[in-house]
């Protein structure tokens, strides 16, 4: 006989959740769970940090007076999405709100991962912050899928890429399908001949398919600088063409205007991300956000009817409201 899930468990993690579930759902004392579990008051303050630093347990906090939840319901009636604002001060460095941001996204994005399903995940400055700081949330016959190629003429990026595909990978125990290409290809006639190649048509059709997609904005004016404005994947020309046609942001290295347009930016056109038509269709879009810095990027993404999940910091979600 194969064991059940609640046998493939680990001691630790059976007494975790015992001891969460007396605390938290049946409201016992500390001391009340070490006598119910024959051990010290100390060893059940441990077992309630594990519950919750694996993800057993997951704490919100929601006031019907805070800030947070009225911006929250004026950004969905005013773009149509669902927003999670995060409570950053005002005074607050732009790497410490990031950071911040991050840490709220990756618990919230657990709730949005399930088996059987496939995510796309675009790699970045704010996807790097997020992947580490996710729970461990194992599903099974689940899939994450690189959204855009990483090389550059410095580096295969692989390495840069990987890492936080892996990180996402072995929160959920998904498999990992990398996007071995250029992030930005030199011309877009070899953009599409590869795509004519098997082994790189497939992940192309999986990205089509996805059930969700998490990435950050990237973007020229961000106060953490957007990894790919400064990672050696644009040259001088290229900065220039984007200027030239008022680009605002990215994402997964396609580019866009604040009005949402995209239409007549050359670099699309070598670009090995999935178009922004392609990206609409998928069902679920969570977007990350941090600094006022990147409110144009997120205008533009927001016109453009890219977003459908919002995590934002508080300050930047009061600034998008009145503009």
């Amino acid at each position: 006989m194969s064991p059940t899930k609640a046998e493939q468990l680990s001691p630790k993690t059976r007494d975790a959740l015992t001891a969460a579930q007396l605390y938290y759902l049946q409201d016992l004392t500390m001391d009340a769970i070490a006598h119910e579990l024959h051990t010290s008051r100390s060893t059940v303050s441990r077992l309630l940090d594990h519950a919750r630093e694996t993800g057993l347990v997951e704490i919100q906090v929601r006031s019907p007076l805070d800030m947070p939840r009225q911006l929250e319901g004026d950004i969905r009636a005013q773009f149509g999405v669902t927003a999670h604002v995060v409570p950053v001060p005002d005074q607050t460095s732009d790497v410490e709100r990031l950071d911040r941001v991050a840490l709220s996204a990756a618990r919230i994005l657990g709730g949005f991962v399930d088996s059987n399903m496939s995510l796309g995940v675009a790699w970045g400055s704010t996807m790097s912050a997020l992947s580490r700081h996710l729970l461990a949330k194992p599903t099974h016959n689940s899939t994450v899928v690189q959204l855009n190629g990483a090389a550059n003429p410095r580096t295969t990026g692989i390495l840069y890429a990987s890492e936080i595909l892996s990180r996402f990978g072995s929160a959920f125990g998904a498999t990992v399908q990398q996007f071995p290409v250029p992030a930005v290809f030199d011309d877009p006639a070899t953009r599409q001949a590869l795509w004519r190649e098997r082994s790189i048509s497939r992940v192309v059709e999986m990205q089509k398919t996805l059930d969700a997609i998490v990435f950050g904005l990237g973007s020229p004016f961000a106060g953490v600088p957007s990894h790919v404005y400064i990672g050696g994947y644009l040259d001088d020309e290229d900065f220039a063409q984007l200027r030239a046609t008022g680009v605002v942001g990215d994402i997964a290295t396609v580019f866009y205007r604040e009005d949402g347009s995209s239409d007549g930016i050359p670099l699309n056109d070598r670009s090995s991300g999935p178009s922004l038509d392609v990206l609409r269709g998928i069902s679920r879009r969570v977007c990350v956000v941090a600094g006022e810095s990147k409110l144009q990027t997120l205008r533009g993404a927001l016109a453009a009817g890219l977003v459908t999940d919002l995590i934002v910091d508080s300050g930047t979600a009061r600034q998008i409201l009145a503009a």
